[in-house]
């Protein structure tokens, strides 16, 4: 790691990125731990991680927002499908509201941490994106808020034929200001959550738009505005009327999870028969429709008042399902020998995974090879200590977990200080027992990095929830202490269990 003559600054606990986690992450501990020290790292200029980022027409979110907006803080718009300016105001309102201001740090880009257990701290080297100026800092804690994806890149396969394409090829997550798509041919590649936006809200605008999907998604209509929830906010005020939404929604997620886990073949049929009735008489809705896999093998695709659908039956978009062979000079032409002409090219054709930012971790001189690591009550990695992520749902709102993630990681400082402890470790006390894939989903972007990510093993606290209620009383109502996880002093290096 890189040397300084400066003096090192020491906080206790440092969160690493200002997005919906990270500020999360700052307001529970700001409320929970006032006395403590603690910086939010981002490596961007501005706060809101992904809502900031993305700016592609139609960016919305695609959980409702008395689910997906934190726990502390009601979501007071009518719309619970919410766009991405909405949401930003909302996280920006949650930075001002608890004076996180002076604690973020832009441009600060985390490129290296090294545990020391003889000091029990972690030295973090941090540099300037803009700059490449490199500093380091000191903390006790180190809290990663930044996801699982990469900011710098999106992910595109390679494509036979792409540099003879005449016109412009963009991937969402590197929109260009100054796109002009207005009475243009729009062909949006790919089937998942980015292309259902992108299709209806460039429709209006351009002159058609294709989506071509190698594999369809399951896609269903939800309503942009929750009725009861407007009806309870207006009743019982606010924030009673937003924790009614919440409990409403929370359970409605997970019904619907869980009916398509028992009864995949019915959940199918029933998805099938509302995209039916959605789209014009006479759709080939088995031909671009129908997913191979079953319900929530996959994310399911919500689209707010079935708009894609809409944009369908107006005859301003179209849907075709078949594989690309080579690009051309005037579109693409496909495997069953058509070609799709267009003028504008987008690849929705998804995320790259980065763990951890991809920063490397050593600890106490040994780098930290994730893989080999077991993921401890979905927070904490084993054999890594005071070490903490948050990584949120696949199967409903992201930020249901985020808040438990946080609730538990502040509730850990809590029992620390108590009895005086500097160093907490997971560690496994059956290093046989069997493991699989920490995010265990198979949608195209896990599956190509799986071999990146930490393990889940097959039992608790080492298995995953992906189940809210499972996770109150593990992150909430139950111990922060556990025999396998380990508590020691940095002076005398004396494990304690209490």
């Amino acid at each position: 790691m890189t040397t300084t003559e400066t003096p090192v600054e020491h906080l206790d606990v440092l969160i690493v990125g200002a997005g919906i986690s990270g500020i999360g992450a700052g307001r529970y501990l700001k409320t929970s731990h006032p006395a403590k020290s603690f910086a939010i790292l981002e490596a961007r200029g501005a706060s809101g991680g992904t809502w900031d980022l993305f700016r592609y027409p139609g960016i919305r979110s695609d959980s409702d927002l008395h689910t997906f907006g934190y726990e502390f803080k009601p979501w007071r718009d009518e719309e619970s499908i919410a766009s991405a300016p909405r949401i930003l105001d909302y996280l920006r309102e949650t930075i001002t509201e608890n004076d996180l201001e002076p604690h973020i740090r832009f441009h600060h880009k985390v490129v290296g941490a090294e545990w020391s257990s003889a000091q029990a701290r972690w030295l973090v080297d941090v540099e300037n994106p803009e700059t490449g100026a490199r500093h380091r800092l000191s903390a006790r804690w180190v809290f990663s808020a930044g996801g699982y994806y990469r900011y710098d890149e999106g992910f595109t396969p390679h494509f036979e034929g792409r540099e003879r394409f005449s016109g412009p090829i963009v991937h969402p997550q590197h929109w260009p200001e100054d796109l002009d798509y207005s009475g243009k041919k729009v062909l949006v590649i790919g089937s998942g959550a980015t292309a259902v936006t992108l299709v209806p809200a460039m429709a209006d605008t351009a002159s058609h738009v294709t989506m071509l999907q190698r594999t369809p998604s399951y896609i269903m209509p939800v309503p942009k505005k929750d009725a009861v929830a407007n009806i309870a906010g207006r009743f019982f005020g606010p924030e009673r009327g937003y924790a009614i939404a919440r409990r409403k929604n929370i359970l409605q997620q997970r019904l619907i999870w869980s009916f398509c886990q028992r009864f995949p073949k019915t959940a199918r049929k029933l998805i099938r028969y509302v995209n039916s009735k959605a789209l014009p008489e006479g759709y080939p809705v088995d031909t671009h429709f129908n997913p191979p896999y079953d319900p929530w093998d996959q994310r399911l695709c919500a689209v707010p008042d079935g708009d894609l659908f809409k944009a369908i039956r107006r005859g301003r978009a179209s849907v075709v399902t078949d594989r690309i062979e080579t690009f051309t000079e005037r579109g693409v032409q496909l495997e069953s020998g058509a070609e799709l002409e267009a003028d504008v090219i987008i690849t929705a054709t998804g995320l790259n995974l980065q763990p951890f930012g991809g920063v490397p971790l050593v600890v106490d001189g040994e780098p930290v090879h994730l893989p080999d690591t077991i993921a401890y009550k979905g927070m904490m990695l084993s054999g890594v200590p005071n070490l903490a992520f948050a990584i949120g749902y696949t199967n409903s709102s992201w930020t249901l977990k985020i808040g438990l993630l946080c609730e538990h990681f502040c509730r850990l400082l809590t029992h620390m200080d108590a009895y005086g402890l500097d160093i907490c470790r997971p560690v496994p006390s059956d290093p046989a027992m069997p493991k699989r894939p920490f995010l265990d989903f198979g949608a195209g972007y896990i599956q190509r990095s799986v071999d990146q990510l930490p393990q889940q093993g097959d039992r608790m606290p080492w298995l995953t929830s992906l189940s809210y209620h499972s996770d109150v009383k593990l992150l909430r109502s139950d111990s922060v202490t556990d025999p396998e996880l380990r508590f020691s002093r940095a002076e005398a290096r004396a494990e304690v269990t209490r």
